[in-house]
């Protein structure tokens, strides 16, 4: 029998093992401890240096989210070599590389090339082999001060902040009492009918010609 309308359900055999199926999450606690833990043992692991690598400094995408930034997945291939760094040694230092990655501003290549720039002027590169430095290594006096802990970053590197602006001047200028739904409304009214109010201003002033003549 087909179902119509309002029927009752035909055959409703909804007795299944569903205990089977539910899951509790009482291990939260736990796994938050477990997960805390393994950063520190990493940190440990991977000190003196960083646990993340150096990202990009990239927008979010759509208009909703553009003014926003966050970090990317790598530097290009333009930004490095605007930085003047290798895309193989790149890697070996810390910075991340995607070399799918494009730019399409000379704002962000600009930003990017700076953070790079700033990065390779704190980076502390110990040698390969002990007493046997190379050209960009640092010096001994360096080397011993990271090894102690002194003035070195573990995590955050150059961390990127959002602060939001206009050309007025920042956001918090503002006047909170003004309504900017309204403003935003009012605007897209206007570019919308722009058009038909231009035209009919038109025939009107046309219209007071003809009644002057």
């Amino acid at each position: 029998m087909a179902i119509k309308h309002n029927q009752q359900i035909q055959k409703n055999h909804f007795h299944k093992d569903w205990q089977r199926y539910v899951r509790v999450h009482f291990d939260q606690p736990g796994k938050k401890k477990s997960r805390r833990n393994a950063r520190v043992a990493k940190a440990a692991k991977v000190a003196p240096r960083p646990v993340d690598l150096l990202r990009p400094v990239v927008r979010c995408p759509t208009i909703k989210y553009n003014r926003r930034v966050r970090p990317g997945r790598g530097f290009s291939l333009v930004e490095l070599k605007a930085a003047g760094i290798p895309r193989k040694f790149a890697r070996t230092i810390g910075i991340s590389v995607d070399p799918r990655r494009q730019n399409l501003s000379e704002e962000s290549l600009k930003a990017n090339v700076e953070r790079l720039q700033e990065y390779r002027k704190r980076l502390i590169l110990f040698p390969r082999r002990n007493g046997k430095a190379k050209q960009g290594d640092a010096s001994a006096e360096d080397v011993k001060a990271a090894k102690t802990g002194e003035n070195i970053v573990r995590t955050n590197i150059l961390p990127i902040k959002n602060t939001v602006t206009f050309e007025e001047g920042p956001i918090s200028n503002y006047k909170s009492d003004e309504n900017v739904y309204r403003k935003l409304r009012d605007a897209r009214s206007e570019a919308r009918y722009q058009g038909k109010r231009a035209a009919r201003a038109a025939a009107k002033a046309e219209e007071e010609e003809n009644k002057k003549k």
